[in-house]
């Protein structure tokens, strides 16, 4: 068995400055969505066997290559914190 992930760095690129509750209502709708999208990603991460091999996407393409399961346990975690942090201050 082999895990991909694919880890969203990306939150403050999602964050627009919209005038509209609208649209920050759909902003926030969205954040969550990755919030709990990154969740799974690390609790998946986190009870892989020790055995099993991790490939992380490369941005903007195809591309996956062979990752430390710790580091892309750590990356991973790095961002879902981004994310809460973006999602609080909204």
């Amino acid at each position: 068995m082999v895990l991909v992930i694919s880890c969203d760095m990306s939150a403050k690129s999602h964050q627009d400055t919209e005038d509209t509750a609208q649209g920050e209502t759909t902003l926030k709708e969205e954040l969550n969505k990755k919030i709990k999208e990154q969740k799974v990603v690390m609790d998946e991460l986190s009870n892989l066997k020790k055995n099993r091999r991790v490939y992380v996407q490369q941005p903007n393409s195809n591309i996956f290559f062979l990752a430390d399961k710790g580091e892309t346990l750590s990356t991973c975690k790095r961002a879902l914190d981004s994310m809460k942090k973006d999602y609080q201050d909204m």
